[in-house]
């Protein structure tokens, strides 16, 4: 594994983005028909913020169970949007950065994706999975034996 290749080769590039003003009932929709996990929040293609699956189930939970015992999660939704939950001005890094600081910050954090800015914009992501897949799938870099 080289861990000074670049993000840029294996980054999703363009990933689904959400505005500061989709609601929650939207957001659940997209985590209920998609397998990924994060979604960064962009305002004009800069980013703003990121919401997190397990972020979004924590507040699920807490607004289904805080509101006197009513479970109308559909109309309390319609009540929050994004910017109400996302994580705002999230840690980032360039498509130029190394495989091995985005491995170095991932673990040091315990993050599980790292969006990716180039020229104030967002340009893709990094998951903990992508690191994992690049890990197994590169061959092992050997040293010379002292």
């Amino acid at each position: 594994m080289n861990p000074n290749a670049l993000l840029a080769e294996i980054m999703t590039p363009m990933p689904h983005t959400i505005d500061p003003e989709t609601k929650l009932t939207e957001i659940y929709k997209i985590f209920e028909t998609n397998s990924f996990h994060h979604i960064p929040v962009v305002n004009e293609g800069r980013l703003v913020g990121m919401i997190s699956r397990e972020d979004f189930i924590q507040i699920e939970h807490v607004l289904t169970t805080s509101w006197a015992g009513n479970l109308n999660t559909e109309s309390t939704f319609e009540n929050f949007n994004a910017q109400d939950i996302m994580t705002e001005y999230p840690m980032h890094l360039g498509p130029e950065d190394t495989i091995g600081l985005a491995a170095d910050i991932v673990l040091t954090n315990k993050f599980h994706a790292l969006p990716i800015i180039e020229d104030d914009l967002l340009v893709g992501i990094v998951t903990s999975h992508d690191l994992i897949a690049f890990a197994y799938s590169s061959p092992v870099e050997h040293t010379a034996s002292q």
